[in-house]
C-alpha cells in the first residue's frame, strides 16, 4: 500500500512505464493470441497499481497514519 506522496509518485511513474510498454507491444506484436497473452499481464498489473493509487488518494493523511 502507498504510504506517502513519494511512493505515490513512484507508483504513477511505474504505471506510465507499463502503459508505454503496452503501447509499444501493440505496435510490434502481430500475432493476436500472443498479444492478448502478453497484454493481459500488463493490464492486470496496471489495474492493481491504479487501485492502490485510488485507495491512497481516497484517504486523508490522518487515516493513513491510523492504519499504519
Amino acid at each position: 500500500m502507498i504510504q506517502n506522496d513519494i511512493e505515490l509518485q513512484a507508483m504513477l511513474d511505474r504505471i506510465a512505464r507499463f502503459q508505454q510498454q503496452l503501447a509499444h507491444l501493440r505496435k510490434v506484436e502481430t500475432n493476436p493470441t500472443a498479444f492478448r497473452l502478453s497484454a493481459g499481464g500488463f493490464i492486470a498489473e496496471i489495474d492493481r497499481m491504479q487501485l492502490e493509487v485510488r485507495e491512497y488518494l481516497g484517504s486523508l493523511p490522518t487515516e493513513l497514519k491510523k492504519g499504519a
